[in-house]
This record gives C-alpha cells, structure tokens and sequence, in this order.
C-alpha cells in the first residue's frame, strides 16, 4: 500500500499531458473542428495542463490526406492555426511514430515551429529507429521522449535492455505503455520501480500512459504516480482508442496541487465531449475491449466489432480464445 504522503503530497515535478486530439483522433479519424480544438487549447491552459499532444506528425506519402482531418498530420502551420505564438504556461507536442513519420523532411527546427516536445512512439523492435528520430529532434532543438509501446507482450529483460539504449539517448522522459489495457496496478508498481531504477540512472523520467479495457487507467495511472512516475497523460472523457485512457477530469481532480482545476475539464466535456457522443462518436468501456485486455490482445479485433454494431459479446469472447 502507497504511503498517504505519496498521494497527498503535492509533487511539482508532475506533469499532466492531455492527449485527446491524438489518442483521440484514432476514434473519429482526427476529423475534430477547429472550434473544438482551439476550446480544447484554452481549456488546458486555464485546467493548468502541461503539455497539449497535437495530434501525429504522419507521413502524407504513408496516409491519404483525403481520409484523415488535419491532427493525423498536426502540421506546424495547423498548429498555429489553433495556438497562434502560444504565449502560454502551455506546452506543445506532437507524436511521431517510428516508421510512420518522415521526420528528416516533416519535422522541421525547434526555431521554425510552435512545438515544444517530440513524443517518439516505437515497439521494441523499432528502437535503433526511435533512436535515430530523438536524436534527430534533439539536434532541431525539441524535448523529446519515448513512447515503448506494447510492453504487456515483452519480456523483463528486453525491457530492461531497452531501457538501457533508450536512456542514455537525450530523451528527458520515457513512457510505460500500457497499450492492451491488460496491466494490474501491482504489475504497475513493479513496472514502474524498474523504469524508474532506468531512468534515474541517466537522469531521465519516467511517464504513465493507460488504456481503459479493464476500466483501470486511472487506478494504474495513480498508481504510476505513487511510484514516482512524473509524466502522467490523460484524455478529456477518457476519449482514445478503442477502450479510452485516463480521464483527464479524474486525473485533475485527484492530483493535489492547487495549479490543476478539474472543473474547466468538467465543464470541456459537457460542452464538448458529450456533444461528440451524441453525433456518434464511440470510445470507451466495452466488453468487446475488456476481453482483449483479459487476454493481452491488440484492440483491433475489438475495434472492428464495434465498427461492425455487433452485440455478441460471448461469441467474440470465444472467438479471441481460439485465436490466443
């Protein structure tokens, strides 16, 4: 059991990362108004949210232009679009998955754009690629940090030799990924100590990020945060693939600094989120997606169900048995 300290303390090195147009975007296409983003921006600025995830910096030659709105490819001038010279508290981000992001020629200097950190997103495998764009970044003058994904699937000691290159690239912070929504909050404590005995190594921090399948992204999520993990993302109404994230409105409302106010999220989602919900926009807690938590599956099978109106939950249920 976490010390009370550790959850009533108010710890200045947290830092909340509103990832809605990008997790979010994977639900509706990143088809969001500019209306919507631009009430977004200034939700998170007056929330105290740290940092705003654009959205993706995706490859126009990989996705067709013509099937995505504008934060698949979050370009700087769309950026600016939105946040103008961002005179604000607020940091911006953007994502770049590796393989995914032409990011020698899309990505250009720190000085050129509105952009404050460059959120790498690999699977191990991908990581001597995820090295060569936070370098890259870094040169260009970005924050950088790393998204591992996928890590419910890995091995102990490939993490840990994973950690060990990504550590020592100029990253100030790597994430733990909880891509499937199948980790426990006691398999969060035990992640997070070996993330965070990595990191400090190199002086690096470490960053939380959850999926909703078994309805504990917030539980892990505060549970990341009672380990000393510092950068904790969250989405406005849980909004993210398949399941969700975190809620930012929780997340907020749990964190004791004074600084975050949980009830500009609270007012952002009615006038905004429900809204989305209403035109028939679908994310969040299913029992399609509990069952690719249970069995540490990717969602997709679980997002094509939904695409599909299906309702035959135990069907599906024995179907992703058959295929585990």
């Amino acid at each position: 059991m976490k010390e009370v300290s550790k959850l009533l303390e108010v710890r200045e090195s947290i830092r909340v990362v509103d990832a809605t147009l990008r997790d979010g975007g994977l639900v509706n296409d990143f088809y969001f108004s500019d209306e919507f983003a631009k009430a977004l921006y200034l939700t998170n600025i007056k929330a105290g949210v740290d940092y705003m995830e654009m959205g993706y910096r995706a490859d126009k030659e990989q996705f067709d232009e013509s099937k995505f709105g504008p934060w698949k490819f979050s370009s700087d001038e769309y950026i600016r679009k939105i946040v103008g010279d961002n005179d604000t508290d607020l940091k911006i981000a953007i994502m770049a998955d590796v393989g995914r992001c032409n990011y020698k020629e899309d990505i250009h200097p720190k000085a050129e754009s509105p952009v404050d950190l460059i959120r790498v997103a690999t699977y191990l495998h991908q990581l001597p690629g995820a090295v060569e764009m936070i370098e890259d970044a870094d040169k260009k003058g970005y924050e950088t940090t790393c998204n591992i994904m996928a890590i419910s699937t890995s091995s102990k000691e490939d993490i840990k030799a994973a950690l060990d290159i990504v550590c020592q690239t100029p990253i100030s912070c790597v994430y733990i990924v909880d891509s499937y929504g199948s980790l426990y909050p006691e398999q969060i404590e035990r992640i997070a100590d070996l993330y965070c005995n990595a990191a400090a190594k190199y002086g690096k921090k470490v960053g939380m990020h959850a999926h909703d399948n078994q309805k504990l992204a917030f539980a892990n999520t505060i549970e990341a945060c009672g380990d000393n993990v510092d950068f904790l993302d969250a989405t406005y109404n849980s909004m993210g693939r398949g399941a969700g994230n975190c809620a930012m409105e929780l997340l907020l409302g749990f964190l004791k600094n004074p600084k975050y106010k949980e009830r500009y999220a609270i007012k952002f989602v009615e006038d905004y989120m429900m809204p989305l919900k209403e035109q028939g926009v679908v994310w969040g807690y299913d029992m399609q997606y509990l069952t690719t938590g249970l069995l540490n599956q990717h969602p997709r099978t679980a997002i094509e169900f939904t695409k599909q109106a299906r309702k035959d939950y135990f069907a599906f249920y024995q179907e992703m048995l058959n295929l585990d």
